[in-house]
């Protein structure tokens, strides 16, 4: 067989391959639950960013690109994962599986951008105030969530295409809850490793950097909050930015993690893999709304007043 040629057709999704059927149930139910909830929380911020003008607004036309994000990336990979639990149906075609695995990488990568860029504006926000509305501009915000887009859309397509090209010539069986290149690069019946390597490297760089980025951002927020802790509003400051801090704990520490142990195989156990995978992908996607902007002034002054109109139309 060349190097080139699969007589793999599709790939079966396991989830969690070690728990036994009596959980399938409470397991479905929960990732049912994770992905309302995220499409609700998302839907709900994207649409009062789009619909309310006095939301056009730097920080949240980054949450708003974050909402997307995430919306698509759940949309692509949790009815999958819920109909393998529901009705049996884990398999996806060789196309499909490749065509998720773009997107997961894509929106992956683009999640750590996103989540820098916010740092950013935090950081320039807090640090240099006076000097914000010259700096963090709407077309500025845009044109570099613009870039991100381009360029993890980029990143993606190359993983996908990686994966591609190695040959499947037997196992099918996929030890997670969606098509992720090392996951699906193991089945391969040639040495993966390489390719592994090379998408173990990428992901380094596009997550290592903008978490340098963000972690060098908060140092200086936490030495200016210091400064400010004769102001009035310094502890709702420091409040708010220890929320932000939760949601970046959850997206990059158990990924790191992950991929160390792909790496260097530190822990034999599928099913602890794949709940960290789970933690560090779908639990920030709908805890990231919430945080972010459902807690902020703004988000639920509009949202009070959404529903006061709403129920005086009602009435």
């Amino acid at each position: 067989m060349t190097a080139n040629q699969s007589n793999v057709f599709e790939f079966v999704l396991l989830g969690f391959p070690g728990i036994s059927e009596t959980f399938h149930i409470a397991v479905s139910l929960s990732f049912f639950v994770i992905y309302n909830i995220a499409l609700f929380s998302n839907g709900i911020v994207l649409s009062l960013i789009i619909l309310r003008e006095h939301l056009h607004q730097p920080m949240y036309i980054v949450i708003g690109n974050l909402a997307i994000s995430d919306l698509i990336f759940d949309t692509l990979t949790l009815p999958k994962i819920i109909a393998k639990y529901w009705f049996g149906d884990g398999s996806l075609s060789f196309v499909a599986c490749f065509f998720q695995m773009f997107f997961v990488h894509n929106l992956g990568s683009l999640d750590s951008i996103l989540i820098m860029l916010m740092a950013i504006d935090r950081f320039v926000a807090i640090c240099r105030p006076l000097h914000y509305s010259s700096i963090i501009t709407n077309k500025v915000v845009s044109v570099f969530c613009f870039i991100s887009w381009v360029i993890t859309s980029l990143i993606g397509l190359a993983i996908a295409i990686m994966g591609a090209g190695l040959p499947y010539c037997g196992p099918n069986k996929i030890k997670n809850c969606f098509c992720s290149l090392t996951n699906v690069a193991v089945l391969s019946c040639v040495d993966s490793f390489p390719t592994r390597r090379n998408v173990f490297t990428i992901a380094l760089v596009v997550h290592l950097l903008p978490l340098s980025f963000i972690i060098f951002s908060y140092i200086f927020i936490i030495w200016q909050i210091q400064k400010m802790a004769h102001v009035e509003n310094w502890h709702k400051i420091f409040y708010t930015c220890t929320t932000h801090w939760f949601v970046i704990f959850l997206y990059f520490v158990p990924r790191l993690f992950v991929y160390t142990y792909n790496q260097f195989q530190l822990i034999s156990n599928a099913d602890l893999h794949t709940l960290l995978i789970c933690i560090y992908t779908f639990v920030p996607h709908f805890t990231s709304p919430i945080i972010f902007c459902l807690r902020t002034e703004e988000i639920k002054n509009t949202l009070k007043k959404v529903f006061w109109k709403i129920m005086s139309r009602s009435t």
